[in-house]
């Protein structure tokens, strides 16, 4: 990594880190404000919510040619500008209409931001640094969110509106400080990225007709639909539902659960590192979804088994921590063998396409395991095991598909180094 690379990165990271506590500050309280603060109703707040998911599924298919014709640098700074805009005008919206319009932008700007920020990361990391800045990137949006929420729940107050307007207003200002340092970043395009990429790929005009005629792609696709349906579709609404229905946790408790979960990402993401960048990264996430067969056990453990109220406590919270240790796991290993599958001129398209299929997942993950935590304890265990066993099989396919650039580039580097300081052999007829 150069030094113009490494300045741009560090403040990259610095706004990442920034906008993730802007958003920490509100998330976890949209739906209360809504429908109570603002006295709109548990109705609207559902389709506030709705709105909020929608507009990403709206704007990420158009998002990632804009990225790679344009560059991410003004992508990212309009979506912070929209996301502001988003952020304050909910802050004030006491109506129906202001209130979805505020969520549509929001959500709008937020989504953006991600396969962006994403394409910026991948610009200034090289292969030999692209593990770490992911992690990092997802390090500092957990430890962003967390303190957000922890600071906003202090300020946070049902009886007055004032309070989640203030809120909002840090949120707004977050956004536009990630705007001011994103547009002050000198973005120097790496020309070492393209080791690991497909060649004799089209241009940024090759669109979803290249994606889609990507193997590898295609199936890193669908195994990342499975992961983010399985664990991150599942936090606050199926497994909140079989939590408290099956296994008779207390609302507190969840929270309780969900800082865990954060606390052993932030704890566990640097100590894992090591190990993943070791690794072939196909094998990483096949572990992944191991530990997670292990995690929904012991929450099915929880809700069916016949110990203490205790006992149960501890295991669903387990569950809760698993999932954060195969989240450390994963965020150094997904999204850079995302970038390193994009030919160099589709890497926004690339990354718009993986975060849409994110949001599909997000989107269709509690509609189906809502209704089920809350009704059939048996079976959403079980299908929710045997889906973190499908991560594993599924992983294991796509290695066979990757280069060893795009599977394990540390020893890919290493493979590089010894070819090129191989002593020449002597000819033949000497």
């Amino acid at each position: 990594m150069t030094k113009a690379m490494g300045a741009a990165m560090r403040r990259i990271q610095a706004g990442n880190a920034l906008s993730a506590f802007g958003l920490g500050f509100t998330v976890p309280y949209l739906y209360v404000y809504v429908a109570q603060v603002r006295d709109l109703g548990a109705t609207t707040a559902g389709v506030v919510l709705a709105v909020f998911a929608m507009a990403a599924l709206v704007v990420l298919p158009f998002t990632g040619r804009v990225i790679d014709r344009r560059g991410p640098l003004p992508v990212l700074v309009g979506a912070a500008v929209l996301a502001s805009a988003g952020a304050l005008s909910m802050g004030f919206a006491s109506s129906v209409p202001a209130a979805v319009a505020s969520a549509a932008l929001l959500g709008a700007g937020t989504a953006v931001m991600q396969p962006a920020l994403a394409t910026m990361i991948v610009w200034c990391s090289g292969p030999a640094t692209r593990t770490r800045a992911f992690a990092m990137q997802f390090f500092l949006q957990n430890l962003g969110l967390g303190i957000g929420g922890l600071i906003g729940g202090q300020i946070v107050d049902e009886s007055h509106p004032s309070s989640f307007t203030l809120l909002f207003s840090i949120e707004a200002v977050m956004f536009l400080v990630l705007a001011g340092i994103a547009g002050s970043v000198r973005m120097p395009r790496s020309a070492v990225l393209s080791d690991a990429r497909p060649k004799g790929e089209q241009g940024a005009g090759g669109g979803i007709r290249t994606i889609l005629g990507h193997r590898a792609m295609v199936q890193l696709c669908v195994l990342g639909f499975v992961l983010f349906f399985a664990c991150y579709g599942q936090f606050e609404s199926g497994l909140a539902a079989y939590g408290t229905e099956a296994a008779g946790i207390q609302p507190s408790t969840l929270g309780i659960a969900l800082a865990a979960n954060t606390a052993v990402i932030v704890v566990a993401q640097f100590l894992v590192l090591k190990f993943v960048e070791r690794r072939r990264r196909s094998r990483v996430i096949a572990s992944v979804g191991l530990i997670w067969a292990v995690a929904w056990i012991a929450a099915g453990y929880a809700g069916l088994g016949h110990g203490s109220q205790a006992m149960a406590t501890a295991a669903f919270i387990s569950t809760y921590a698993l999932f954060g240790l195969g989240e450390a796991m994963l965020s150094p290993t997904v999204a850079p063998l995302v970038a390193d599958l994009a030919p160099e001129s589709m890497v926004g398209q690339y990354n718009s396409a993986f975060a849409l299929v994110k949001q599909l997942a997000l989107a269709v993950g509690p509609a189906v395991g809502g209704p089920m935590g809350a009704a059939l304890h048996g079976p959403y265990i079980v299908t929710f095991v045997l889906f973190s066993l499908g991560i594993t099989f599924l992983a294991l396919r796509l290695g066979k598909k990757l280069t060893l650039a795009q599977d394990h580039p540390m020893l890919a580097a290493k493979s590089r180094v010894v070819a090129v300081h191989k002593p020449e052999q002597a000819p033949a007829n000497a």
